[in-house]
């Protein structure tokens, strides 16, 4: 399961959002995150569906390697389907007590569900189509504006693209201390979600003594390179804009007017 996560990773292909700017996808993603929070109705999560789904196929990266990453937060969004449709307010259809099961209710745990759903893998094309060194560098250069107000905009970059680098590597590493520690006898698989939680703590020491080396060894490692900052660098491949990023521009404002027209409309 801890590898299925597949946000943080980057998925190698020649494909059209790989080649776009990486502050493209970057403004791309926002948009429509936000479009998904400005429908509300069955028309406009079909609109945002079939537009995640040629994104999905532009980008060729494999749909099943795309899904995947939705299994690790399956637990969150159960979760969260059972509060809503056992808490909401409405025309009950069912009720004991305090609890009840709404007409209201379920509508809004399948929106909620399609919602994270798609927010969840919409954000994953972006790391999946950019290297962290795109990442940053087109994180930098987007929010540059606000080095005049002393904002330390190439350090937050570095971290954020640091943080989703490491996102796979702590996978991969807590996945070895599993294994090491099935092998000893410890069991992960059986038991019920109380019991599997406790037995996971004795994998949290392990696991932060070796983030904090990896992050020690980071550490050395950049300052053996006289990394001090952004001040002065310089960017090996600078970022430019070609026809292709303009025209994936135009396309987000239609895609977030369709989004806005639909919500009035239906």
């Amino acid at each position: 399961m801890l590898r299925e996560i597949t946000l943080g990773q980057y998925y190698p292909a020649d494909s059209v959002l790989h080649r776009l700017d990486p502050r493209v996808k970057f403004v791309g993603t926002l948009v429509y995150i936000a479009g998904l929070f400005v429908v509300d109705n069955a028309v406009g999560y079909l609109f945002a569906g079939l537009t995640l789904a040629a994104l999905i196929i532009l980008s060729k990266v494999p749909f099943r390697f795309m899904v995947k990453g939705m299994k690790a937060i399956l637990v969150i969004l159960i979760i969260m389907m059972i509060f809503n449709i056992l808490l909401t307010p409405g025309e009950y259809l069912w009720q004991w007590k305090f609890l009840h099961v709404s007409k209201e209710g379920l509508l809004l745990a399948v929106k909620m569900a399609v919602r994270l759903s798609f927010l969840v893998i919409g954000s994953s094309i972006m790391t999946l189509t950019t290297t962290p060194n795109q990442l940053t560098d087109g994180m930098e250069m987007l929010f540059s504006p606000l080095k005049k107000l002393h904002v330390p905009v190439h350090e937050i970059a570095m971290m954020m693209s640091i943080a989703l680098r490491f996102i796979p590597i702590l996978m991969e590493e807590t996945d070895k201390i599993m294994k090491a520690q099935m092998a000893r006898g410890a069991d992960f698989e059986n038991g019920n979600i109380i019991t599997r939680v406790k037995n996971m703590v004795p994998l949290l020491v392990p696991l932060f003594v070796s983030a904090f080396r990896r992050a020690s060894d980071l550490a050395l490692a950049m300052e053996a390179r006289c990394y001090h900052g952004g001040e002065g660098r310089t960017q090996m491949n600078p970022l430019i804009y070609k026809k292709g990023d303009y025209a994936a521009y135009i396309l987000m404002l239609v895609f977030l007017a369709l989004c806005i027209v639909i919500r009035i409309v239906w």
